[in-house]
């Protein structure tokens, strides 16, 4: 995380220290409007579109609580969800008989729009939901793309852009999406246990809601009635941790001052270098695909093992994630691997380093 961003979360606790929670939290009132501006501004939304959440998978499974599912409706996914979402699709099916559709990805690892059309046109559609880059992958997927035809064809298209948001410029108006969640602590460089959750106007306007609420996204009118509040914070519950919000608030006026698209022709850059260094380099194996890729880049070297391969890495201080097959069980059985190494270069890293890296991966 930027040194701000710790900071602001430092000052933040000592003012509960000092004076608890409710006078920290009216103290700062004007402060922690200012996350929904700021997320909003992130997205090209209004901040009465956006909602905190504990991370990205807390979001998604709110949004996905608020979708009154029914027996053999379909959710339409791709190969390379995220685990976690997937796991929640699984849960859907064994507790309401839906059904879950895959678009069929080609050699390329680009999805096939022309069977995402004929999947778009059948009867009982409940929601189209795609994950913008995999955790297991630098694939982009072509989210835009998925979202015109969701338009078309009047669904609701819900974004996973947990490992997007901070590393590509977003806009949630040009994906025509109805959800979009994101974390803070990965490419936004926020803290942990902080994420938002988008919500449209058509949304809003239908009155999906969490199956579970508190006070803080209804109001109780009488003994036996209740309404909900006319903004995404309907998703919320009322009880937040503000110290890692304004954490996060600054996290996002931090990548917003340097500049999105900044960020993303820096990233393209450290990708671009690592990439051609590791394509020079005998026995190693690359496994992203697709057209466009992000700063994940997922790699073994054949005939090391992983704890071989990690020992070297953590020996020479290389910070990296492993992505297991069960992290993404369609994909990694497809590329017929039990792990990859991850790399994610982000714009604080440079390209000596990404030719230092190389070079010890070399010599592995």
């Amino acid at each position: 995380m930027p040194s701000v961003v710790t900071q602001k979360i430092y000052s933040y606790l000592k003012e509960e220290e000092c004076f608890g929670g409710y006078k920290a939290a009216e103290k700062y009132k004007n402060e922690i409007q200012d996350f929904y501006n700021a997320s909003a501004q992130l997205l090209n939304s209004h901040s009465r579109n956006i909602s905190f959440a504990f991370n990205a998978t807390d979001a998604y499974a709110r949004v996905l609580s608020s979708i009154p599912f029914e027996k053999n409706q379909i959710i339409i996914t791709t190969d390379d969800d995220y685990v976690s979402n997937y796991l929640n699709f699984l849960a859907l099916k064994e507790k309401y008989g839906i059904l879950i559709h895959r678009i069929r990805t080609m050699d390329s690892g680009e999805l096939d729009m022309n069977h995402f059309r004929e999947l778009a046109t059948k009867p009982g559609v409940a929601l189209v939901a795609v994950t913008h880059v995999p955790t297991n992958s630098g694939l982009i997927q072509d989210v835009y793309s998925i979202g015109k035809i969701c338009l078309k064809h009047d669904l609701l298209y819900l974004v996973d852009a947990c490992q997007s948001v901070g590393q590509l410029p977003i806009d949630v108006q040009e994906l025509h999406c109805d959800f979009l969640s994101v974390t803070g602590r990965k490419f936004l460089r926020g803290p942990r246990g902080t994420g938002l959750l988008y919500v449209s106007d058509r949304v809003l306007n239908m009155g999906l809601a969490p199956l579970f609420l508190d006070l803080k996204g209804a109001d109780w009118i009488s003994e036996d009635k209740f309404s909900i509040i006319d903004s995404a914070q309907r998703y919320e519950l009322w009880e937040l941790p503000y110290a890692l919000l304004l954490g996060l608030k600054e996290s996002i006026l931090y990548a917003l001052d340097l500049n999105l698209e900044s960020i993303r022709d820096t990233n393209k850059q450290l990708i671009q270098r690592l990439n051609h260094n590791l394509t020079q380099i005998k026995d190693i194996h690359q496994h992203d695909r697709g057209i466009h890729k992000s700063n994940i880049l997922t790699f073994h070297k054949e005939g090391k093992g992983l704890e071989e391969t990690t020992r070297f890495l953590d020996k020479n201080k290389v910070y990296y994630s492993v992505a297991h097959r069960s992290n993404a069980l369609i994909d990694l059985k497809k590329k017929n691997r039990e792990w990859v190494i991850r790399f994610s270069p982000h714009y604080f890293n440079t390209l000596k380093e990404m030719d230092q890296v190389s070079e010890l991966l070399e010599a592995l």
